[in-house]
């Protein structure tokens, strides 16, 4: 296909617009009003489901709307009302409109906190006076976020209540609804109540001309290039807490959240004719989305703090989504990392709740702040339908050992995670083969709860939908790579009997698993193991999570790579969820078909693993190569799976797909920090770092990269012969950078002395 794609542009969810902060998200449409469709969500509670403005009557027309940051939004509107002269004599050559010659107009700021403050601005650039009346119109319905839309869906019954009230220099629209539901879920009994409120606020020197519902009508006179100001604040009520809208006029550069410990890291690069500026773009919006997405209700301290999902639809504590960007995200911080921990830590489940699918040990899946969710209509407050996130949490929980060394935050997480990995244990044990296997027991529990948990996302080689129970292969190597580090981690804090433990597990594990799911016909690995224990042999992007994990064989390793970047599988812009050739193969599928940025980041470092270096810089390439298309270089929640060619020169999107998504900027810094073989281990003061640059990527410098209580700035870059370099331009604090790969690597050489070690843990091997 030609090179030259300089007029691409893709605009995920093209037809709406998202301010959003911590619980807060304003969702517009392309002009900037709320048409019904979108709204002003709080707590997944649309407050505002209508909110536009008219001049003279009509709608004024967007010459210029966008986002300034995620929480803040500039809008230019022009109008001409009634009686404003425009016979123009001479037009010269152009031909002049007369919205743009005799310009009324209106200049719309937007903030987001914990509720909406915007501004108004009506300026007459006419040469003579103007009067006309403008009305603010607007509705609310208390819609949850799931049943916005969908009017006849609705599954709780709401009395809106209604007030209005003029005081001196401003106006007052008041609207508050409150629910209770009678609920019995499999045992789970009881009342709940919800209360949610909103306060429109709009102060001018002006008196409103009329107050009629939610229509507030001023009449406007102004001299030329006089002009009229309004604030209108939007002030939320949540179940008895009043929440209050950023104060400041004009407030396009928010204010700034409480700063954490450590400096923030900076990437920066040179090179105008390579992709360093793209890399470097995409990386440091990829970095200012996972700060925005910030949940700061969950904060724990400056340093340690959790995010979103994704925005619009998962602004809510995700487990297995917060943990896997924070873990991706890692070389920018470790913040995120602590703040996940604690948080998933304190929602750690304890009981037996079929309707919750939750019992004692098993980590979050997900925890909504909804109203239906709040009512009990449906489990989301709380929800555990997700195998994941019990595998993920000791995880992370090593990898932030790696980049902090700090004991005495990770001892108490110690027992948590042990906890996780015995309800795992619990899984394998009730299995026919030893395998972690999923099935839900409640009556609205998710069907699938391995990574693709979408309803029709595990098919066979015939396009037949499988049926739980099901033990899929990324779970097993997921289990198998918690298990193995920690084992490292309680070696490292003296808990060698529990170390031997959890090492003899992984590799029995690992025997199994390479026994039972390697297709020997196919080359492949098995997507999973059905309900009897036969082998799915449908063609998927799977595998991939193994190769990172380290479960499968070396000697099969090449192989499963090479498969993995075939044409059906590998689209050009990604690898597949599911391979082309599959009958149920839809590349607008969620998980059939489809390609996830999120995958990509991980593919990228199980194939560094195994110095599989030339297939890691295709991939990443290909996802930069994607960003590139974008505003602001970011990367949305997945892509439609179209092959690229010289009939798709871009990608098509996944019609609901979010963005930003947390884990689709964190794969980004995981790509990045995969090619420059970055591999802390703070406890020991050290930084490995064993960079292969490719051509497209000559050069590139880290700024304030942490690890433990050090920070140290690196140059990395290509010599002359082909061969990459770095040089250590500063380091403050205790810290040694040594040229070597990971431990874990299978090109470590010396460095698999560490593996060496935890193998002698366990007697006879």
């Amino acid at each position: 296909m030609p090179e030259d794609c300089d007029l691409i542009r893709l605009h995920t969810r093209p037809d709406t617009i998202y301010v959003s902060r911590g619980r807060t998200v304003l969702a517009t449409d392309g002009a900037g009003t709320i048409d019904g469709a979108n709204g002003l969500f709080v707590h997944e509670t649309r407050l505002l489901s209508r909110y536009q403005y008219l001049i003279d009557g009509r709608v004024p027309y967007p010459v210029a709307l966008s986002n300034v940051d995620q929480s803040s939004w500039l809008g230019y509107y022009v109008a001409l009302p009634h009686g404003v002269e425009t016979d123009e004599p001479d037009q010269g050559s152009g031909q002049l409109a007369p919205l743009s010659q005799r310009t009324v107009e209106l200049y719309v700021t937007r903030a987001v906190g914990e509720g909406l403050h915007e501004d108004l601005d009506l300026t007459n650039f006419t040469q003579q006076p103007v009067a006309f009346p403008f009305e603010v119109q607007l509705d609310v319905d208390f819609a949850d976020l799931i049943e916005a839309g969908r009017a006849s869906d609705r599954q709780i019954q709401r009395t809106i209540t209604h007030s209005s009230r003029t005081t001196a220099g401003a106006v007052e629209l008041e609207f508050s609804f409150t629910a209770e539901h009678h609920f019995d879920h499999q045992g789970e009994r009881g009342t709940a109540r919800v209360e949610r409120g909103v306060l429109v606020r709009i102060e001018s020197a002006d008196a409103p001309q009329s107050v009629d519902g939610g229509r507030v009508q001023f009449q406007i006179a102004l001299a030329p290039h006089a002009t009229w100001h309004a604030c209108v604040r939007v002030l939320p009520r949540i179940d008895g807490r009043a929440l209050a809208p950023p104060v400041a006029c004009y407030a396009l550069w928010p204010e700034p959240r409480q700063a954490s410990s450590g400096p923030a890291m900076r990437v920066s690069g040179l090179g105008s004719t390579t992709m360093t500026g793209t890399v470097v773009g995409a990386l440091e919006q990829a970095i200012s989305d996972l700060r925005a997405l910030r949940l700061d209700d969950l904060d724990h301290a400056p340093d340690a703090w959790t995010m979103a999902a994704g925005l619009p639809l998962y602004v809510a504590l995700f487990g297995r989504d917060t943990l896997t960007a924070s873990w991706q995200a890692a070389m920018a911080g470790p913040e995120a990392m602590r703040g996940s921990l604690l948080e998933l830590a304190r929602w750690q489940g304890t009981q037996e709740n079929d309707w919750r699918d939750e019992q004692p040990g098993r980590m979050l899946h997900e925890a909504h702040t909804g109203p239906l969710e709040i009512l009990n209509v449906n489990p989301r407050a709380r929800s555990y339908s997700s195998v994941t996130t019990s595998a993920f949490f000791p995880a992370v929980l090593a990898e932030l050992w790696h980049w902090t060394g700090d004991k005495a935050f990770v001892q108490p997480l110690i027992r948590p995670a042990l906890d996780a990995l015995d309800w795992l244990d619990r899984c394998c044990e009730n299995d026919r083969d030893g395998f972690c296997r999923y099935q839900t027991r409640s009556t609205m529990g998710v069907k699938h709860q391995a990574w693709k948990d979408s309803g029709d996302a595990i098919v066979d080689d015939d396009g037949r939908q499988i049926e739980p129970p099901i033990a899929t292969c990324e779970e097993q190597a997921f289990a198998y790579a918690a298990r193995f580090l920690m084992a490292e981690l309680l070696w490292s804090l003296d808990q060698g009997d529990e170390a031997r433990r959890a090492l003899q597990k992984a590799r029995d594990l690992k025997a199994r698993f390479n026994e039972k799911f390697w297709l020997d016909d196919l080359q492949f690995i098995a997507l999973g193991l059905d309900s009897q224990g036969r082998p799915i042999r449908s063609i998927t992007s799977n595998p991939g999570h193994c190769l990172a994990s380290g479960i499968v064989d070396d000697a099969r390793v090449p192989v499963i790579a090479d498969r993995l970047m075939r044409d059906d599988l590998f689209s050009g812009w990604g690898i597949r969820t599911l391979s082309s050739s599959n009958p149920a193969y839809n590349p607008y599928s969620y998980h059939r078909g489809s390609v996830w940025p999120v995958e990509q980041g991980t593919f990228v470092l199980g194939f560094v693993r195994y110095g599989l270096h030339h297939h890691a810089e295709r991939l990443t390439r290909a996802q930069f190569d994607t960003a590139a298309l974008f505003d602001f270089c970011r990367l949305p929640e997945l892509l439609a799976g179209h092959q690229r060619d010289a009939r798709h020169p871009f990608p098509a999107l996944y019609p609901q797909a979010n963005s930003p998504q947390a884990w689709s900027a964190s794969a980004l810094v995981m790509m990045v920090q995969s090619l420059l073989g970055l591999y802390p281990y703070a406890p020991l003061h050290l930084l490995l770092v064993d960079p292969r640059l490719p051509e497209w990527l000559p050069e590139l410098t880290l700024s304030n990269l942490r690890v433990g209580q050090a920070q140290v700035d690196l140059r990395f870059f290509r010599t002359e012969d082909g061969a990459s370099d770095y040089r250590v331009l500063d380091v403050r604090g205790p810290l040694h950078v040594v040229r070597q790969p990971s431990p874990w690597s299978l090109t470590a050489g010396v460095g698999e002395r560490v593996v060496d070690l935890l193998r002698s843990l366990v007697p006879g091997r």
